[in-house]
C-alpha cells in the first residue's frame, strides 16, 4: 500500500497552523516531562526491594511515559520542518509504533492504578489487595503483550508517503479514501483506548463516592489519598485524551458528508493534529500521579528537600507529609 495524493478524499491539508504552533509546545512538554519521569525511574529502581503491586504498575506507567518522550524529538523535528519527515520509511514505522504503543500502555497503566485504588477503598478485604509484586509483574507483562500486539499493523503498513511536491510525510492518521484493514483496526483501537478506560474510571469514581457516603470513612487518610489519586487520574485522562478523540471523530463526520465539507474537514483535521499536544502532555503530568500514588516517591522527594535545608518534612503514620517543626 502506498500513500500518495490520489489516496486522499479532499486533497492534502497544508497543516500550516500545526507546523508553527506544535513544535514549541512539544518542546516545552518534553523539557517538563522528561526530568520528572527520569527522577521517578531512578527512585523506583533504587527501591525495588520495597515494591508492592501498586508500585509495579506505577513503574510501568513511568516506563511507558519515558519511552514515549524519547520518541517525541523525531515528531518535533517533523513538525518543525513543515510536516516533512527526514528519517526514512523504516524509522517512520518504528517511531509511530513506539508512540502508539506507549500511549496505549500509559492509558492502560493509568487505568490499572485507578482500579487498584478502587479495590483498596470499596473492597478492602479482596484478595486482589494482597497481590504480590511478582504477580503484578505478570499482569504488567500481559498488558504490554496485548498493547504491542494490537499496534503491530503500524509496522506492517507503509505510513511513509510522498506528495506531489516530493515532500516526505510520516503519519499514522491520514485522510485515506479507503484505509487498509490494518489501519482501520488501528483507528478502532485508538477510540477504544479512550472510551473503555473512561467507563472504568467513571465507574471507580462513582463507586468510591457511594461507599464513602454509606460507610462514613472519608476521614481516613489512606482513603482520602486513594480518592485523590482516582480523581487526579480522571482529570488528567480527560484533559489529555478527550481533545484527540473529539476532534478526530468530528473530522470523520465531516469526511462522511462528502466533498462539499472539505474546508471543515481540513480544519478539524488540523485541530486533531494540534490535539497531539494534549496527548503528549499526559507524560508530563503523570509525575503528579506518581506523587499521589507512591509513598516511596513522596518520601524520597521529602528526603531530597530535607537535604537542601529549605524545610524539614517527615511522613506521618499514614504516609502523608507534615512539617517536622510543628
Amino acid at each position: 500500500m502506498t500513500s500518495n495524493a490520489t489516496d486522499y478524499h479532499c486533497g492534502p491539508s497544508t497543516h500550516g497552523l500545526v507546523s508553527s504552533v506544535l513544535p514549541p509546545v512539544l518542546i516545552i512538554e518534553l523539557l517538563l516531562g522528561l526530568p520528572g519521569n527520569v527522577i521517578a525511574l531512578m527512585i523506583f529502581c533504587q527501591n525495588m526491594q520495597h515494591w508492592r503491586a501498586n508500585v509495579t504498575f506505577l513503574f510501568n506507567l513511568v516506563l511507558s511515559d519515558f519511552l514515549l518522550l524519547l520518541n517525541l524529538p523525531f515528531r518535533i523535528d517533523n513538525y518543525w520542518h513543515g510536516n516533512k519527515w527526514r528519517f526514512g520509511d523504516a524509522w517512520c514505522r518504528i517511531n509511530l509504533f513506539m508512540l502508539a504503543v506507549n500511549r496505549s500502555a500509559s492509558i492502560a497503566f493509568l487505568t490499572t492504578v485507578a482500579v487498584d485504588r478502587y479495590f483498596k477503598v470499596v473492597h478492602p478485604h479482596h484478595r486482589i489487595n494482597h497481590m504480590r509484586s511478582k504477580q503484578a509483574a505478570w499482569v504488567a507483562c500481559f498488558i504490554w503483550v496485548v498493547v504491542i500486539s494490537l499496534r503491530m499493523p503500524l509496522l506492517a503498513n507503509n505510513l511513509h508517503s510522498t506528495d506531489e511536491k516530493n515532500i516526505s510525510h510520516c503519519r499514522s492518521f491520514s485522510n485515506y479514501e479507503n484505509p487498509p484493514p490494518g489501519i482501520q483496526l488501528y483507528y478502532v483501537i485508538f477510540n477504544l483506548d479512550f472510551f473503555l478506560p473512561l467507563v472504568l474510571l467513571i465507574f471507580c469514581s462513582v463507586l468510591i463516592a457511594c461507599i464513602l457516603r454509606s460507610r462514613k470513612i472519608n476521614k481516613d487518610k489512606r482513603v482520602q489519598r486513594a480518592i485523590q489519586t482516582v480523581l487526579v487520574i480522571v482529570g488528567v485522562f480527560v484533559l489529555c485524551f478527550f481533545p484527540g478523540i473529539g476532534t478526530g471523530l468530528t473530522a470523520l463526520y465531516f469526511k462522511s458528508l462528502g466533498n462539499y465539507y472539505c474546508n471543515a474537514y481540513h480544519l478539524t483535521s488540523e485541530l486533531f493534529e494540534m490535539s497531539i499536544a494534549f496527548t503528549y502532555l499526559n507524560s508530563a503530568l503523570d509525575p503528579v500521579i506518581y506523587c499521589f500514588s507512591s509513598s516511596i516517591l513522596r518520601n524520597s522527594l521529602k528526603q531530597a528537600l530535607n537535604r537542601t535545608g529549605i524545610m524539614e518534612l517527615m511522613p506521618n503514620r499514614q504516609g502523608s507529609v507534615k512539617s517536622g517543626r510543628d
